[in-house]
């Protein structure tokens, strides 16, 4: 069993920044890739960004250059940076961990609200 723990959300102006923060606990050994999504009123949960147990990433183009994500496994932690924001950024953030073997855990989700 993981459990996730977001932080991080709020209300900012576009062109603004928030930084997003997914502490994991539990059976933190077996976790292998992790990762934020997001979903939006009326849309599909989507993904944002990912980095796995080696560092490798992805994201998104829809956020390439603007958001940058991290990961401190000494910590436990994963992060997402977001700059210069825009209102389609608008959304819930769901912190998101892929096990070794089959599985997936969910956070609860940090709401982002950016203002034009």
């Amino acid at each position: 069993q993981v459990q996730l723990v977001e932080s991080g959300g709020g209300l900012v102006q576009a062109g603004g920044s928030l930084r997003l923060s997914c502490t994991a606990s539990g059976s933190i050994f077996s976790i292998n890739a992790m990762g934020w999504y997001r979903q939006a009123p009326g849309k599909q949960r989507e993904l944002v960004a990912r980095i796995t147990s080696g560092g490798s990433t992805y994201y998104a183009n829809s956020v390439k250059g603007r958001f940058t994500i991290s990961r401190d496994n000494a910590k436990n932690t994963a992060s997402l940076q977001m700059n210069s924001l825009k209102p389609e950024d608008t959304a819930v953030y769901y912190c998101n961990a892929e096990l070794f073997t089959p599985g997936t855990y969910w956070g609860q989700g940090t709401q982002v609200t950016v203002s034009s």
